[in-house]
């Protein structure tokens, strides 16, 4: 009887064998008994064993159900995940149940159709005259009659009450829709004549297209508004005519529409869309027709790197550089590494995009790994946008900005122009304190303090999402003085109104924006000059194109030019210069100003002088003499516990597992010592870094000893994980 390897999604690093009636192709997924749960797993190997040996050692299972009849994962897309899984140290299981779209990791069939719902001739007749009284069931009846609706879809939107009565006044029906539909994109039309490329542009573009065939790692390095995503377009279309596929990655959900939109009105063809804020349904629609071929452009953030090609032909990650390609938990992969090797793999080129690129892919570029490829003019000619700093030492301020902004706001306001102000600090005020005895009101769970939120009246954690009420008194004293101190946007917002009360603002951060399609909406009135004045977080500074912006004022940059996290400068340089961006892209020129309390600090000095190509060079010899990445490889185990002894006890027998090993290959450990974010949800969080100069022996350490770890008592008590090339320390 055939024998089969699965591996199912729990936290063990191994697969199982079961018997199976029937041989079974690798990437196929099975429905398997594991202990007293029936887990759905993807088939890794199969083998017959003819004399019965393994059997014989013991008793193996058997499959309780194959569910798929032909692989589902293509050679590559299993090769990259056994890469994943051996890379980043994790459970292979674990690793398949990441890569798997949910509704095929909870077992759901691979059809070309679902159930739906439709209009009766009756629910039509209704739809055209409209005689029920029950708003949500006539919203449905609205719904519906675009055409027949997914079930599943539908009943996210609707209560089963609603469906029911519309279905017992025989105004609905079951049907079924097709999740796939053939489409011949690549003998698409230009819908829109491309503009002249500029000289750089030109040269980026020949040097793509004539490595089109092959592997090559592209960094295109371009100024904010310098063109890159007109790039982008041009040599994508060749590989469309050719019959093949792209897929682009993009940071953030908000950057999507207006990418998605941009592509569609060059090509004229459907293009795919894959992002968390979809149904499941909807991300396994897109998933199947890009298995199929039938879409020639994939656009996603993080996991669409997962995505089955049927005829790969490139890959782009715009905006390279952004943390958010960094899975945070679980499977902490990066998709801009994972891309690399997926390029690789496939045999097709990749093109990194960004205005501030990250220290590895720069390094990468300047060693003659990556070729470079640099957009150094604005497009259309518009002028680079200006950066000057503004000294707030012993200056009034109202609503945080100092006297001297409010007059550089005033005239640009004046003139009809928009004004992007930055916080990065949502909610009102990110403590409250008693005047009194100056305790403040802290989140018990994270011992820090509690942002005030006035728009809801509540109090909230930003560390582990805690709310509670706005207490009446201090719960030491019994003071009833209670104040407010530091600034977040809605209190900007408040002081803004009041200092330009004629002027249209609006607020843009995650709690303004919360809600489907909300934040596209803010962006297109922003664009329809609906509003001048602009406030907001880092949502505001991801790739967004405002014509209209010719000032952005940042406050509050001092906290990051002195963070115990090496990488804060590099983040911080990647900031300022991804706003800066946002003013002057059209033909007025624009101007930012930094409000700080260190005018003469070297980083900010620097940028100014110098721009972020100097910074970056710069930055890279620092790491270079502190052997920090990208010069070294570091891996980090954090621990988590109530008790803050038995977290730091774990990572000291971890430490002292892999000692000998990385002391002879003269590796480095920092730790055990607390994260930068202490402690979280009652758990008291500590991490322990491993570093060499060496990628290949950090990985030899790590495979080896991780047995080891996993068989210390501990190590079943304590929450612990393994975190390959971090980003962050916190």
């Amino acid at each position: 009887m055939p024998i089969i390897d699965v591996a199912v999604p729990v936290p063990l690093r191994q697969t199982f064998s079961y018997t199976s009636e029937q041989q079974l192709e690798p990437g196929v997924r099975v429905s398997v008994p594991f202990g007293r749960r029936q887990l759905i797993g993807v088939v890794t190997a199969s083998y017959n064993d003819p004399a019965g040996e393994t059997e014989s050692e013991v008793k193996l299972k058997a499959v309780t159900e194959v569910l798929d009849e032909q692989p589902l994962f293509d050679a590559t897309l299993q090769a990259l995940t056994q890469w994943l899984a051996t890379y980043y140290h994790h459970p292979i299981g674990e690793v398949w149940a990441t890569v798997m779209p949910t509704r095929l990791r909870k077992g759901g069939a691979l059809s070309d159709s679902v159930p739906a719902l439709t209009l009766t001739e009756a629910g039509q007749a209704e739809a055209q005259t409209p005689t029920l009284r029950g708003k949500k069931q006539l919203e449905c009846i609205a719904l519906l009659a675009r055409g027949p609706v997914a079930s599943e879809e539908i009943k996210t939107k609707f209560s089963n009450a609603v469906l029911k009565a519309l279905e017992e006044k025989a105004l609905t029906t079951q049907t079924s829709i097709r999740l796939t539909e053939k489409q011949d994109w690549a003998s698409f039309s230009l819908q829109q004549t491309p503009p002249v490329a500029s000289t750089e542009q030109g040269v980026a573009i020949a040097a793509i297209n004539q490595q089109a065939s092959h592997f090559v790692p592209f960094l295109l390095d371009g100024v904010t508004g310098s063109g890159k995503t007109e790039v982008y377009l041009q040599v994508i279309e060749p590989v469309l005519k050719q019959g093949r596929q792209v897929l682009i990655l993009v940071p953030e959900i908000g950057l999507t529409p207006q990418t998605v939109g941009r592509f569609e009105r060059r090509f004229g063809i459907n293009v795919g869309v894959l992002h968390s804020q979809m149904t499941d349904l909807a991300r396994l629609k897109v998933w199947q027709q890009a298995r199929r071929g039938e879409l020639g452009i994939i656009i996603g953030t993080r996991s669409a790197i997962f995505t089955p090609l049927k005829r790969p032909g490139m890959i782009i990650v715009d905006e390279e550089h952004d943390e958010s390609f960094k899975q945070q938990d679980g499977l902490r992969y990066h998709a801009r590494d994972l891309a690399v090797k997926r390029a690789h793999t496939e045999n097709v080129p990749l093109i990194l995009g960004s205005a501030t690129p990250s220290l590895e892919s720069l390094n990468n570029a300047l060693n003659k790994r990556y070729t470079h490829l640099t957009l150094s003019q604005r497009a259309g000619g518009a002028s680079h946008t200006q950066l000057k700093v503004l000294d707030s030492r012993d200056q009034p301020l109202h609503a945080g900005i100092a006297q001297g902004l409010i007059s550089i706001m005033r005239s640009h306001l004046q003139q009809g122009n928009q004004v992007l102000v930055f916080l990065n600090r949502r909610g009102f005020a990110p403590a409250v304190l008693c005047h009194h005895c100056g305790q403040t009101v802290d989140c018990k769970s994270c011992e820090r303090p509690f942002t005030y939120h006035k728009s809801q009246g509540r109090l909230q954690c930003h560390h582990c999402g805690a709310s509670r009420r706005m207490p009446q008194q201090c719960s030491e004293c019994n003071s009833h003085d209670l104040q407010t101190s530091g600034i977040g946007t809605e209190q900007l917002e408040q002081g803004l109104g009041q200092l330009f009360p004629d002027v249209q603002q609006v607020r843009i951060d995650s709690d303004a924006v919360k809600g489907k399609d909300k934040l596209i909406t803010r962006l297109d009135e922003i664009n329809a000059r609906k509003y001048q004045l602009l406030v907001g977080t880092q949502i505001l500074s991801k790739g967004h194109h405002f014509p209209h912006v010719t000032l952005v004022v940042v406050l509050d940059c001092d906290g990051a030019l002195f963070s115990a996290d090496f990488r804060a400068a590099e983040k911080l340089a990647q900031l300022i210069t991804q706003l800066a961006g946002r003013a002057g892209r059209a033909s007025k020129p624009g101007e930012m100003w930094l409000q700080t309390d260190n005018p003469g600090h070297p980083l900010l000095q620097d940028l100014i002088n110098n721009g972020f190509a100097h910074f970056a060079r710069q930055a890279l010899q620092e790491r270079k003499l502190g052997a920090l990445p990208p010069y070294s490889s570091q891996a980090i185990f954090r621990a988590e516990a109530r008790e803050a002894g038995l977290a730091a006890n774990l990572l000291q027998q971890i430490r002292d597992c892999y000692r000998a090993s990385v002391n002879v290959a003269k590796g480095q450990f920092i730790g055990p010592l607390p994260c930068l974010i202490e402690k979280r949800q009652g758990r008291f969080r500590y991490m322990l870094v491993l570093q060499s100069q060496q990628r290949a022996a950090l990985h030899s350490w790590l495979k080896h000893h991780l047995p080891e770890v996993e068989a210390l008592p501990l190590a079943g008590k304590v929450r612990w994980s393994l975190d390959i090339d971090p980003v962050d320390l916190s």
